[in-house]
């Protein structure tokens, strides 16, 4: 099975004084603003590391929902939280740590075998073994 999913980003203007707009094939996001205020201050709106956070944090706890259920076991709540760092070092930004925060429920589970079945499901989502993915790029200049 493969599956692709889509994202729209807009942008115009510089580095701080311009804004961008982040759509979602789902709809999830529509026309979504963000820009340096929202991703260096506090003006409402959203930013890359959010997101990526957002999707770290929901793959992660899709599958150990799902390693857990391999395991006979149910999880009455699985509340995870990501903590995404962005540093600049050297004159550039860099995301150099992700720090998931989970409180799970899960009747029957001992605390070593959970443990261990979360480990594997960080090491397993798919948005982990993104961050060390192939990333490829299509660029043109258009008009």
């Amino acid at each position: 099975m493969i599956l692709k999913r889509h994202a729209v980003v807009s942008w115009a203007g510089g580095f701080k004084g311009g804004k961008g707009n982040i759509s979602t094939e789902s709809g999830a996001l529509e026309s979504y603003p963000y820009g340096y205020s929202n991703r260096f201050g506090d003006q409402k709106g959203t930013n890359p590391e959010e997101l990526l956070g957002a999707a770290h944090a929901s793959c992660f706890t899709m599958a150990l929902s799902r390693l857990l259920e391999e395991e006979g076991l149910t999880a009455t709540a699985l509340d995870t939280q990501a903590e995404v760092t962005l540093e600049q070092l050297e004159g550039s930004f860099k995301i150099t740590k992700i720090n998931l925060k989970l409180r799970a429920f899960v009747p029957g589970a001992d605390s070593e075998s959970f443990a261990a079945i979360a480990a594997k499901a960080k090491q397993g989502c798919p948005i982990s073994k993104a961050l060390n993915a192939e990333i490829t790029l299509d660029a043109a200049l258009v008009g």
